[in-house]
């Protein structure tokens, strides 16, 4: 599994199982094992870096087992071939919203004519709250 095109994950960091699966598919549900689980340890994964590996922990904390694991089920569909590329592209998806970083802000100035805007705004609001002061109940 590849990230971002530079993140090459070896297929044996990654276990899959397959399960029966629940749904409509009649007699067959029963007897072939259509949906796929894969697991995924960040915790003990070689091609991570260990700064890449403490931001998947910290991100992914409420999606790791007691054992470190993301797990992800796939049973969308009734071949376990399609339920397999299914969990495998969303344990990606996964992975890449985790490992993701914005681009640090760059400080900027207000421009004069934003600047011109917000006082005149100000001017405005406080002449009309002056209005209605005088309007008031005279004693």
């Amino acid at each position: 599994m590849r990230l971002f095109g530079r993140i090459e994950i070896p297929p044996d960091e990654i276990v899959t199982e397959a399960a029966r699966a629940g749904g409509p598919g009649g007699q067959n549900v029963n007897k072939v094992a259509t949906k796929v689980v894969l697991r995924f340890r960040p915790g003990h994964s070689r091609v991570l870096g260990r700064e890449e590996r403490d931001l998947l922990l910290a991100r992914l904390s409420g999606r790791l087992n007691s054992r470190g694991e993301i797990v992800v089920h796939a049973s969308r569909f009734r071949e376990r071939s399609r339920n397999l590329a299914d969990a495998r592209d969303r344990l990606r998806v996964l992975l890449e919203r985790a490992l993701h970083r914005d681009p640090p802000r760059r400080a900027t100035r207000p421009t004069r004519s934003s600047r011109a805007k917000r006082l005149e705004h100000k001017r405005s609001r406080g002449l009309t709250k002056e209005r209605r002061r005088g309007q008031g109940d005279e004693e």
